[in-house]
């Protein structure tokens, strides 16, 4: 027998998002729910009182991780859907926060339908993705990935620390290094989120099947010369740090097509010139480099690349190179059977869709490393993320809804 694909309250789904980006909204429309901030702690509130008015079991583990659970016996491997509600300064509505409230109307509409499932089900809202704290801390902990040195070191730009900072909402960090759970507990992981990128937008494509996530590398890189006068130093005799940083910045194209793949990317996001004064020549650069790609081997050759280009203009240029790594993520693949579930679902439906790489982190990423994991992206409109223009059109995001509800039913109805 052929079972009827499901459909979300679309009402209830929309007042749900709407009620979520009023909280931590300011007067520039962007939305502040850093992690364990007024707003942040807002927002777990309503979420909390949402799960318990649906009759959902309500859980929050040692990380702060806020979680709904359907049809929960402790013991039968569960299915999990999720993202995070904590957001950058001054961000858009949806990133995290539509895979939160999105796994929770999937939650709901299976309880009403009262659908026979052999698997629980959790939705669960992942505590500071987004990085005050280092990011991903409350996948991590799910994945006993944080240890007491964790604890020890997480502090953010203003120099609180997470354990202060949890201390202040009544919470005890220390509680998250039992946070992890035991293996084999999650029979798979199901992340919807926004795109955060242009290319479903510009395809015109309702539904991106995930079929990797990202890997990267972050380099804090110094290029140390000699500062000087701007007036009275030739310029054949100057060691120039900017001019190093500069040579280097046009190498960088060249180095993606030689070694690297048309999904890697390369960012010079921050440079500070020292002494930074406009008729001194700089004597030092100090800048960021953010290289990303889906596959593992490609990152590394590029890694090499980027040192080997850094190393040679340094000894041309008379310049002292040195760089420290500031994080490393491994590039991931989404599960197949997880994959095959979200196709499924999307041809049930006769919805347009796409393969394509997730060039940003997320929690599934972590979770791929306990349990199978596949990520569901919607259209972003002009790719803009970060951002209070941060949006997605409403008949792309009840598409979304609809393929990670009948993809958790798919998950959580086989053996």
């Amino acid at each position: 027998m052929t079972i009827p694909e499901l459909q979300v309250n679309t009402r209830r789904l929309r007042d749900d998002v709407d009620a979520l980006a009023r909280i931590g909204r300011r007067e520039d429309h962007g939305i502040y729910r850093m992690s364990f901030s007024p707003g942040d702690m807002a927002g777990r509130a309503w979420l909390c009182q949402r799960i318990a008015d649906s009759g959902l079991e309500l859980h929050q583990d040692g990380a702060a991780n806020i979680g709904a659970r359907l049809n929960w016996d402790g013991k039968t491997p569960s299915v999990m859907a999720g993202s995070h509600i904590d957001t950058v300064p001054g961000a858009g509505h949806l990133d995290g926060a539509l895979g939160v409230v999105c796994a929770l109307e999937a939650l709901r509409v299976l309880q009403e339908q009262q659908i026979a499932l052999r698997r629980p089900l959790e939705a669960v809202a992942f505590t500071d993705e987004e990085g005050r704290f280092g990011g991903m801390f409350g996948s991590q902990a799910m994945a006993g990935l944080v240890t007491p040195d964790y604890l020890r070191h997480a502090v953010d730009l203003n120099g609180i620390s997470l354990i202060d900072a949890m201390a202040q909402q009544g919470l005890d960090a220390e509680e998250a290094l039992h946070a992890q759970r035991a293996p084999g507990s999650i029979h798979a992981y199901v992340e919807l989120h926004i795109e955060q990128g242009p290319v479903l937008d510009r395809k015109g494509v309702s539904i991106g099947v995930v079929d990797a996530i990202t890997g990267l590398f972050k380099w804090e890189i110094t290029l140390t010369g000699t500062a000087n006068h701007a007036g009275t130093t030739p310029m054949d005799m100057r060691n120039d740090a900017f001019q190093g940083l500069a040579e280097f910045s046009g190498q960088i194209d060249r180095i993606l097509e030689e070694y690297g793949s048309p999904r890697s990317t390369a960012t010079v996001g921050r440079v500070e010139l020292i002494p930074g004064a406009a008729n001194v020549i700089p004597g030092q650069v100090i800048f960021s480099l953010d290289v990303r790609d889906a596959d593992e081997a490609t990152l590394k050759l590029l890694a090499e690349a980027f040192s080997r280009a850094l190393s040679a203009i340094a000894r041309r240029r008379g310049l002292k190179f040195e760089f420290a790594v500031l994080s490393e993520l491994a590039a991931v693949r989404c599960a197949p059977q997880v994959v095959q579930a979200i196709e499924t679902s999307v041809e049930k439906a006769g919805l347009s869709s796409t393969h394509l790489p997730s060039g940003a982190a997320h929690d599934a990423q972590i979770i791929a490393g306990i349990a199978p994991a596949g990520m569901i992206f919607v259209p972003s409109k002009e790719g803009r993320s970060h951002s209070a223009a941060e949006w997605t059109a409403w008949a792309d995001i009840e598409a979304g809804a609809n393929t990670l509800l009948n993809t958790l039913r798919r998950l959580a109805s086989t053996s």
